[in-house]
């Protein structure tokens, strides 16, 4: 919790920074509204995900969780925008296979308490992603203070229900600047993105990340490339092109 905490709160302060640089003005009630939902989903979702993940349940946990938060966005965006293309279907089909794909794990891990909290992860992600889209476009990273720093309390408070500690050890602070700071830009763009094109898209796109997690840990860490996660890879690169043809 004390992560999660710290990378909130980094990414609001740097979110801050940019907001008075570029001269945006304080969010209207309309965005600041948008922005409170998104931060609980938002910490909600995260603190469910590490629960679950944490208590050893990743084949339940993250193959669900990636599809739901992957789901709602296309389902609510369809609804806003109507159906896209076929190219555009297909392709959505394929993104949420992909995502099955790269978050598998044999780890033989069952329970209904890891599909709860798969379960609860994915809704409330997916509704972050909807909530966060609904910003104004000038309003930005006005929007992203907002809901890093709602996000960040939340985070407290469930950590003070649930007794657990907070403080963050010296040592770790460089690593989760870098992570509040990744999550800052990698929101702000998603903004960008459902904003001047479909939140349907833009959320099957953005869900993608447990593809490019795979990619990295192999160049990066050396670790192995199972059969699904290759399966995943290949999958996700078609999703993608149909999704462009589209």
């Amino acid at each position: 919790m004390g992560v999660l905490a710290a990378a909130q709160a980094i990414g609001a302060g740097a979110a801050l920074l940019i907001m008075i640089l570029r001269g945006d003005g304080v969010p209207t009630l309309h965005d600041t509204a948008w922005a409170v939902a998104a931060g609980t989903c938002g910490a909600i979702g995260l603190a469910a995900l590490y629960r679950g993940l944490a208590g050893g349940r990743m084949g339940i946990v993250a193959p669900v969780t990636g599809v739901l938060a992957a789901a709602i966005p296309v389902a609510v965006g369809i609804a806003l925008a109507g159906l896209p293309g076929p190219f555009r279907i297909l392709g959505f089909g394929l993104g949420i296979a992909a995502v099955i794909l790269v978050s598998s794990a044999d780890d033989g891990s069952t329970g209904r308490r890891g599909l709860g909290l798969a379960l609860g992860a994915g809704t409330a992600l997916g509704l972050y992603n909807v909530a966060i889209s609904r910003a104004s476009p000038a309003g930005t990273f006005g929007v992203l203070v907002v809901s890093r720093l709602t996000a960040t309390g939340v985070v407290l408070l469930l950590a003070r229900f649930g007794r657990q500690p907070t403080r963050l050890p010296a040592r770790v602070l460089p690593a989760a600047a870098v992570v509040g700071l990744l999550d800052m830009a990698g929101n702000a763009a998603f903004i960008v993105a459902a904003q001047v094109g479909r939140l349907d898209v833009a959320g099957l796109l953005s869900s993608l990340y447990p593809v490019t997690t795979v990619i990295l840990a192999v160049v990066f860490l050396g670790e192995r490339v199972t059969r699904a996660h290759a399966a995943g890879i290949a999958v996700a690169g078609a999703a993608v092109a149909l999704i462009a043809l589209g």
